[in-house]
């Protein structure tokens, strides 16, 4: 008989990515704000409303983790990146290419040397540890750095960053560090559970892709150790119970994705080498692969299965999912497995296509799976 350990710290048995479907309140709410209608300060205190009733929510559908649902960005990673010192908000001529759809253009770029200096984030996890109190542990959810590093080499933002940064290295010392401060003034809030969402392994993935676009597999194994050092230095020499999980994605919006491809290709640097606790992974169709490239996965790290879509209404069948549970645990221990969804509802603003009401059946059967398969 297999022993289970009791999970006291994220990722648990149950778990969640981090975004919420936004209200319709919030949504006019913001609307509103952009047509000047109304002020920031009535935004902000219609977020507050929002977040709290979620809190509420995530509390009662038994998650040991909570988060603010992202209420009170645009985007899951852009809003982050603008928060910096030395980083400028743009609109460049196309935004982000998704399987027939093209998100909005928005985009960051640089306009002087990257700095941490008191970031809004730090507010909005303040806000949310005081209404969640000590009954939970509070998450709080930021891009990873070799997201922000992408953004910034994105098209023509390319080239404001050459302009400021001659010498590469310069920038992603400068980055490193403002993460580094940025997470050390997050624990200073009390926070001890921080996940970093990133797309650029699960774009990695996509061979075809990056055959086509990167140069090839030289190119790619270049990118992957500029990838894992931009990311272990951020979180290196930082205090031991700040609690540090990623989330890997293939791209979130509107119910539609941007990448395919196994984990193959990045195993054994990502699932080997970067210095996370557990990774939140994409599992929920064929375009993740099978669960080979798990065995890679080092030392004690846990995995959170993502076998239950966000993207879709339609709930799964949970003597399907379970059977995949246990085909999981055949390339890593059931002890260090999890369950999630694949990802978050609501990466953008936009949400996905499905209602809150469905949302929460997801989560509830997350959990009813999850008390089924480790008891």
């Amino acid at each position: 008989m297999t022993v289970l350990t009791n999970r006291t710290h994220a990722p648990f048995r149950y778990d969640i990515v981090g975004s919420f479907l936004r209200p319709a309140a919030l949504k006019k709410a913001r609307s509103d704000f952009a047509e000047n209608k109304i002020t920031i300060e009535q935004l902000t205190e219609i977020e507050n409303i929002c977040i709290r009733d979620l809190v509420k929510k995530e509390i009662a559908a038994g998650l040991h983790s909570v988060t603010d649902g992202e209420f009170r960005r645009s985007y899951w990673h852009l809003d982050f990146m603008w928060g910096f010192s030395g980083i400028e908000h743009t609109v460049l001529d196309h935004g982000y290419l998704f399987h027939g759809e093209e998100t909005r253009a928005d985009s960051a770029r640089v306009i002087g040397k990257i700095r941490f200096a008191n970031h809004p984030f730090l507010t909005h996890f303040r806000f949310l540890k005081q209404i969640a109190g000590d009954t939970v542990l509070c998450r709080q959810t930021i891009p990873g750095p070799a997201q922000f590093f992408s953004e910034l080499v994105r098209g023509e933002n390319e080239k404001y960053l050459n302009t400021v940064y001659p010498d590469r290295e310069e920038a992603c010392q400068d980055l490193i560090r403002a993460y580094h401060d940025f997470i050390l003034a997050l624990y200073e809030e009390g926070c001890r559970n921080l996940q970093l969402d990133d797309c650029t392994w699960g774009m990695l993935c996509d061979i075809k892709y990056w055959k086509n676009q990167s140069g090839g597999e030289t190119n790619m194994q270049s990118l992957q150790a500029l990838y894992l050092r931009l990311t272990n230095d951020s979180i290196a020499d930082l205090p031991k119970d700040l609690i540090i999980n990623t989330h890997v994605c293939r791209g979130n919006y509107h119910s539609t994705w941007a990448t395919s491809g196994g984990y193959g290709p990045v195993g054994k640097i990502l699932f080997g080498k970067e210095n996370v606790t557990g990774y939140y992974l994409e599992f929920d169709d064929n375009r993740s692969g099978d669960f080979t490239p798990l065995q890679d996965v080092s030392d004690n790290k846990i995995v959170v299965l993502g076998l239950i879509t966000s993207k879709k209404p339609k709930l799964e069948n949970k003597a399907a999912i379970i059977s995949r549970i246990k085909e999981a645990s055949q390339f890593i221990p059931l002890d260090r497995l999890c369950l999630s969804p694949q990802c978050g509802f609501s990466s953008t603003e936009e949400g996905n296509i499905l209602t809150e009401e469905e949302q929460w059946q997801k989560i509830a059967l997350v959990k009813e799976i999850a008390n089924e398969v480790w008891n």
